[in-house]
Parts: C-alpha cells; sequence; structure tokens
C-alpha cells in the first residue's frame, strides 16, 4: 500500500499548523481529531494516492465555521486592498474576508434559505461555493479533512465521509467518487471595489467561536515567494511566475488564463475557448466572465464599473451587475450564465489543467 509523503517539520510550516489548529474547548465541527488519514488497502481513487499529502493538522485540525456571524458592511472595518470572496443568492449578499478564511478554510452558511458552503484554500488562492448536499439531495455539511493534492485542499463530506479535491471539482474517494458539486458563482476582489459594489452587503465576522490571530497571515512569505512550496505541486510550469494571480476559466480538462495586468484600468473582450464565446470583463481588482451565444454574442460590451452597482454596459443601453443581470435598460432582468471559473495562483491552475492557454490581449 502507498502511503502519504511525510509532512515536513520545516519551521514556515509549523508555524502554519499552530496558527491553525483549532481551541478544542470550541471546536463545534461534529468531528474529533482521532481520524487516520491513511487510506486503508480497499481505498479506491481517482487521483494518484500517492500525490495526495497530510497536511499536518489532522482531520478537523483546521476547524470549519458552522454558524458564520456577519456585520453590514458599514459596520465593518477593513482595509480597502484585503481580499474578499463575494456571493450574492436571491436577495442576500455576502462577504467573506480572505484574512478570517486563511484560519478556517470552510464556511457552512444558509444563504437565502440554500445551504452553501464555501470554501477557499490559502495555499492554491482558490475559492468556491458548494451546494450543501450530496447524492439524493441530502443535506451534508463539508469540512477540512487535513489532506492536500496538489497542494491543494480537499475536503470531506459529514454525511459519508467522502473526500472532495476542490480544483479537480469532483470527489475523488469514498461513497460519491466521482460525483460532481453544484457549482454556485462567487466574486474575488478587493473589499474596496465590493463595498462600493454592494455596500447592503453582509461581512463575516470574526465572531467565529476560535481564538485565532486574524489579520495575521499564517504562511510568512508564502503568497509573494514564487519558489517557496510548502508541499511541491506537479507539474510546475514556468510561463507564468508561480504565485501570480490569474483569472481562469475551467471548461472540463481544460482551461484558460487571464492575467489581471492585461485588465488594468478596465478591459472587456470576447474570446472563444473550446468552441464557446466568452464575454471576459474587469479590472486590476476584479474580473469575471460570461457565456455569450444569440444576440448577447452581437453586442458591445464596456467596463463601467464607477463605485455602483453597474459593473458593464452595452450599446442597447443595458447597465449589467458584476453577476450577469441586467439591472437597468431594455433587457431588465435577463441574465448571462456564468461558466465555471476561479482566481487562483498561476501555479495552481497550471498543475490541475496541465498546459492551460494563456489569454494575449
Amino acid at each position: 500500500m502507498k502511503t502519504f509523503k511525510p509532512f515536513i517539520l520545516s519551521f514556515s510550516i509549523l508555524l502554519a499548523i499552530a496558527c491553525s489548529s483549532s481551541d478544542p474547548s470550541n471546536n463545534d465541527s461534529g468531528s474529533d481529531n482521532t481520524d487516520n488519514n491513511d487510506p486503508t488497502p480497499t481505498d479506491s481513487w481517482l487521483i494518484p494516492v500517492g500525490d495526495v499529502e497530510d497536511g499536518g493538522p489532522g482531520k478537523d485540525g483546521i476547524p470549519s465555521i458552522e454558524n458564520p456571524m456577519f456585520n453590514l458592511a458599514s459596520e465593518t472595518t477593513m482595509d480597502d486592498d484585503e481580499l474578499v470572496v463575494g456571493i450574492k443568492i436571491g436577495n442576500t449578499i455576502r462577504a467573506y474576508p480572505h484574512f478570517i478564511l486563511d484560519y478556517h478554510e470552510i464556511v457552512n452558511d444558509i444563504i437565502d434559505s440554500e445551504d452553501i458552503s464555501i470554501s477557499y484554500c490559502p495555499l492554491t488562492g482558490t475559492a468556491f461555493a458548494w451546494e450543501s448536499s450530496v447524492e439524493g439531495g441530502i443535506e451534508s455539511h463539508f469540512g477540512v479533512s487535513g489532506l492536500l493534492y496538489n497542494t491543494n485542499l480537499i475536503l470531506y463530506d459529514r454525511e459519508t465521509d467522502s473526500n472532495w479535491s476542490q480544483m479537480r471539482l469532483q470527489c475523488v474517494n469514498g461513497d460519491l467518487i466521482g460525483d460532481y458539486p453544484e457549482i454556485y458563482p462567487v466574486i474575488e476582489t478587493n473589499w474596496g471595489t465590493w463595498k462600493n459594489m454592494y455596500p447592503d452587503s453582509e461581512v463575516l465576522n470574526t465572531q467565529t467561536g476560535f481564538d485565532k490571530p486574524y489579520g495575521n497571515y499564517p504562511y510568512g512569505a508564502y503568497k509573494t515567494d514564487h519558489d517557496l512550496f510548502l508541499f511541491v505541486p506537479s507539474p510546475l510550469n514556468p510561463a507564468l511566475p508561480n504565485k501570480q494571480r490569474v483569472f481562469t476559466i475551467i471548461d472540463d480538462d481544460k482551461a484558460k488564463v487571464y492575467k489581471f495586468s492585461d485588465f488594468v484600468n478596465g478591459n472587456a473582450v470576447i474570446d472563444n475557448f473550446n468552441g464557446q464565446n466568452y464575454l471576459v470583463i474587469g479590472n486590476e481588482n476584479i474580473i469575471t466572465a460570461f457565456e455569450v451565444n444569440g444576440i448577447f454574442n452581437q453586442l458591445d460590451y464596456s467596463f463601467a464599473f464607477n463605485n455602483s452597482d453597474v459593473f458593464f454596459t452595452d450599446n442597447e443601453g443595458n447597465s449589467w451587475s458584476v453577476f450577469g443581470k441586467v439591472i437597468d435598460g431594455p433587457r431588465m432582468g435577463q441574465k448571462l450564465n456564468s461558466p465555471v471559473n476561479v482566481t487562483s495562483m498561476w501555479f495552481a491552475t497550471a498543475a490541475f489543467y496541465p498546459n492551460p492557454q494563456i489569454y494575449i490581449d
């Protein structure tokens, strides 16, 4: 039987574990930390089991947030350049700051009556929103398994104890192997952009039930040192600096990457990838994308964000939100579909979707 690669006890990793360990008196994750992460001989995995890393803190050692608490944007004090993960479902608009997610990685939430799990992997800079249910629509919150693949978060669902690869967007081990999660669009941007776009947004606060040094990044120089890895992914692609933040459209096993440097001061492009036309739009702080088909492929779009909920406009006189819905104009209420997409560190996209295309402006 193959075993997981040993955890390397460098100073940086020890620091990460110390900052990520849970307070046992407050751990309401629904699981103890005694589970053995090693696979049994009968385990079946969709990924090479020898490449699955034991991250160190153990199962639920990085505690998910089960009962999130929120402040209004007007009540929130945060530097404008702090990154947040934003979501809008129905009439509910919420933001989840990275500096809290760094210590929890998963928030199990209820948004407009929908059970949603927000997952964020600080080692790859990737965030997704999943429906908190498994096979047959059974509600099941997710937890942090303590395992990594290509240095990326592996979640587990508490209903079946199956393991889910965040960046692969698939259950890779357990009773639900091969299943895919239901994805909701999220936006990653800085707080200054989000609060101007949605001043009535709710914001996850630090009343998590855990005593963490929120605001102190737990991984040292990891985000800025392109050669520093706690666990080395494969393959590494030298086309861009490893830790460069990029926007990625994912289509099955293929991906296309857009650099934030190509969107400085605002840009809107119609681009074709894998047989589908996309509107890719944003600036140096935020990029998103939408499928454009039929009449929507014939419109001229312009980036138009000016500290309001209007993100872009078109030549018909429609004003669109960052989630692709017409909020004013002749097509009021119409909506564009979002492709599967993520903002990530370059190395993560290149490891999970080898040889991704890179958009050239």
